[in-house]
């Protein structure tokens, strides 16, 4: 097990008429198990909540950013420590106050997630939604379409194993005004976005709803179900949207982008937020 993002391996690169050894450079697919630790009738409970398959690096907000998502978790005072498991590099222990009891029926899985799905080991159509404490806020947010063209080649340039590798996710913020706030990368399309709901989350920024989140794949149901749970109402993502991901913006007002790319993107939700 290790914590370097990239794995470095021995390969033969096959070319016309010729076999050469070569280097090459692979992001890591390393599995994570997702504690929590809470207090019933003043005795500590530990419970693995999700076993997740992701790319290693910051592993704590991954985990409060999943806990987060599911709604298991609400507010920053629930939590009273995050810590990786000593000698256990591939586990996060999530420490909850004492006066705080998780909502473990909003997480009801069969505990295994792999890195292309977020939702796999649901239970039941009925666990797949999560309510957010941040729904029906109003908002008089416009922004110009312009602000969005440099917005995919900022994620690019920020993404540093990406470019080593090929073999990606990403998830970034970007505040109003296009300036670029956060990226976490990930394997997995869920975890980098559960990575920076929990970096928002453990540093008392929720909701996030003056940000733009900007999406380097395609715009799923369940990253608009994440972003929704932080607050997010504007999404842009490089690649396509589901139909499902685009039903879930129009019901929750969120402002969906998709094929943003070369000075061009379609709107599919949340129009009046864009203006030319």
């Amino acid at each position: 097990m290790q914590n370097d993002p990239v794995a470095h391996i021995k390969m033969k690169r096959v070319s016309i008429n010729e076999l050469l050894d070569a280097d090459d450079e692979l992001a890591v697919e390393e599995p994570l198990e997702i504690d929590v630790v809470y207090y019933s009738q003043g005795i500590p409970v530990q419970k693995c909540i999700s076993i997740t398959m992701r790319t290693p690096g910051n592993d704590e907000e991954l985990g409060v950013g999943f806990l987060f998502t599911e709604g298991i978790i609400q507010k920053r005072e629930e939590v009273s420590e995050v810590s990786a498991v000593p000698f256990a590099d591939n586990k996060v222990l999530i420490t909850l106050s004492k006066n705080k009891q998780p909502l473990l029926q909003n997480a009801e899985r069969n505990f295994y997630t792999t890195s292309s799905c977020g939702v796999c080991g649901k239970t039941g159509i009925d666990a797949i939604r999560t309510t957010s404490i941040y729904k029906n806020t109003v908002d008089e947010i416009c922004l110009p379409a312009v602000l969005f063209y440099h917005l995919s080649d900022a994620l690019r340039k920020q993404q540093a194993v990406f470019e080593s590798t090929g073999g990606l996710h990403a998830s970034a913020l970007f505040d109003l005004h296009g300036n670029f706030m956060m990226l976490r990368e990930d394997v997995g399309r869920h975890n980098a976005l559960d990575k920076v709901i929990g970096a928002a989350f453990l540093n008392n920024q929720l909701p996030l709803d003056n940000t733009i989140l900007l999406l380097s794949g395609r715009a799923s149901f369940e990253l608009i179900q994440k972003a929704t749970m932080a607050g997010i109402k504007i999404i842009a993502a490089v690649g396509a949207p589901s139909s499902l991901a685009v039903q879930l913006a129009e019901e929750r007002g969120l402002t969906l982008i998709g094929f943003l790319r070369n000075q061009r993107f379609n709107i599919y939700s949340g129009g009046q937020r864009i203006r030319l």
